[in-house]
């Protein structure tokens, strides 16, 4: 059973050379494969350097976000080598190879397509979350709801009590999948540009009938999106989130016109009170 990982890269060479230098000599790794997003300074040029034996750099035409960026990757693995696991992965994730092992074991259990590790952002743990309602979204619309959004998505702590446990969505920033799995969905959508991208994977594995699972004893530590924070400002990400979340609810959740009319309403009044806060910060 050979395995891909696909690490994403834009503009920020720094962390992905620190990734590159943590896993490189991991066996259980076949393949090492850095797609640069068609990142506006020099980190192909830099990245292309570390190229060797199983690392290879590869780059897009043009940088359609975090969807399309891993596809490139994915659709490269699985073509050129034929690998039977993708690994997706930030560059900014610490991960030993113990913990790949052992989740790449659970992969072969029979109804497993997909296993995330447990994520530590900063103490702050992440075990994957249910499939958001247009309730759940239009709560997340509304300042000082969106803590109680999140909340109503998490499930109880007593089902993480075994191994490994079947959840509907899993952290994007580390996960392993089938190969002919993430082939029969057919990828990533690439309609979104950032954000997201979770909760319609999710959604698309679900609809087909495959289980993602969430690995309790294997934790994996995520240093929280620097090359995301380093491209964009606070106001245009929350922008971008609201796009996905909107193609997220009309095309997956087929949300009827007055709830689309709904979200739009609330985003509205939440992005206006968003720029005043960020006006208020020195526009950060």
């Amino acid at each position: 059973m050979s395995t891909a990982i696909i690490i994403l890269n834009y503009n920020d060479s720094t962390t992905t050379l620190e990734m590159i230098n943590q896993i490189k000599n991991y066996k259980i790794l076949d393949h090492i494969i850095i797609v640069d997003n068609c990142s506006t300074d020099n980190s192909f040029e830099i990245l292309k350097e570390e190229e060797k034996d199983n690392i290879e750099v590869i780059k897009t035409d043009k940088n359609k976000g975090y969807a399309s960026g891993n596809n490139f990757g994915i659709k490269y693995a699985i073509e050129k080598y034929n690998v039977d696991n993708i690994i997706i992965s930030n560059p900014d994730i610490t991960v030993s190879e113990d913990n790949i092992k052992e989740l790449l074991k659970s992969l072969k259990y029979n109804n497993v397509s997909l296993i995330a590790p447990t994520i530590d952002e900063n103490g702050e743990i992440s075990k994957g979350w249910r499939i958001p309602t247009l309730k759940d979204d239009l709560l997340s619309n509304i300042n000082y709801f969106h803590k109680y959004a999140t909340e109503r998505m998490k499930y109880n702590t007593f089902i993480y009590k075994d191994n490994i446990t079947e959840v509907e969505v899993v952290k994007g920033c580390f996960f392993i999948i089938k190969s002919s799995i993430i082939k029969d969905i057919d990828y990533f959508d690439e309609n979104t540009f950032l954000y997201y991208e979770e909760n319609i994977l999710g959604k698309k594995l679900k609809n087909k009938g495959y289980k993602s699972y969430i690995h309790n004893k294997v934790i994996v530590k995520h240093n929280l999106s620097k090359s995301i924070n380093k491209s964009f400002n606070s106001l245009k990400k929350y922008k971008c989130l609201k796009e996905s979340q909107r193609y997220f609810e009309k095309t997956y959740n087929h949300t009827n016109f007055f709830g689309m009319l709904l979200l739009y309403i609330t985003y509205y009044v939440s992005y206006f009170i968003a720029f005043i806060i960020c006006l208020l910060r020195g526009g950060k």
